[in-house]
């Protein structure tokens, strides 16, 4: 497991615009893991499902996966451990998921690297695939850059503008609490 840290310009280039610490947690399939991956699902406020799209395998786990972090590690009390949409419904939790190694998902022949997955289309997540040999893929600017930013801004609204919250006022320092985490599918 491995954790990231980066600073977000929440609302960037207006008035409202704010820098936020923002953690990230690399949450490993591995199952060895299996038992303390639960810790991390506690405060979620957004979930980023990565799947290689050369391993067909990898992305039909992105329903598993969701599934346990959606009910924080205890999948006994989901339909045999898989994500069901209907359940889903009720929970407002941003999720984005990247396809990556789409150079070799072409390659491969395994499937379109432009084909939207079932999983983002009923969660109604935005979704963009990662060819390793093109940095243009995550430049600024980019509308995959664009898509993460939104990603990241619609956490932060989770954290900070939900019901019940401090009614959107933000401290500086509540902008350094960690509050965001991050699955990570291979």
């Amino acid at each position: 497991m491995e954790m990231y840290r980066k600073l977000h310009d929440y609302k960037a280039g207006t008035p409202g615009e704010k820098t936020f610490f923002v953690e990230m947690w690399d949450i490993g399939g591995s199952t060895s893991h299996q038992n303390s991956r639960s810790i991390f699902y506690n405060s979620v406020q957004g979930i980023i499902l990565v799947h290689d799209l050369s391993n067909r395998k990898s992305h039909q786990n992105l329903r598993k996966w969701l599934a346990e972090v959606i009910n924080r590690g205890n999948t006994r009390d989901f339909c045999n451990g898989d994500y069901d949409s209907e359940v889903f419904a009720g929970i407002q939790i941003p999720i984005m998921v990247v396809g990556c190694k789409a150079d070799q998902a072409l390659n491969l022949r395994e499937k379109s690297p432009t084909a939207r997955s079932s999983i983002a289309e009923e969660c109604g997540a935005d979704e963009f695939n990662l060819d390793c040999h093109q940095v243009k893929h995550i430049s600024p600017g980019s509308t995959n850059a664009v898509k993460l930013t939104k990603f990241f801004d619609k956490a932060i609204e989770r954290r900070y503008h939900r019901e019940g919250g401090n009614q959107g006022h933000i401290t500086p320092t509540m902008e350094r609490k960690r509050f965001f985490k991050t699955s990570h599918v291979d």
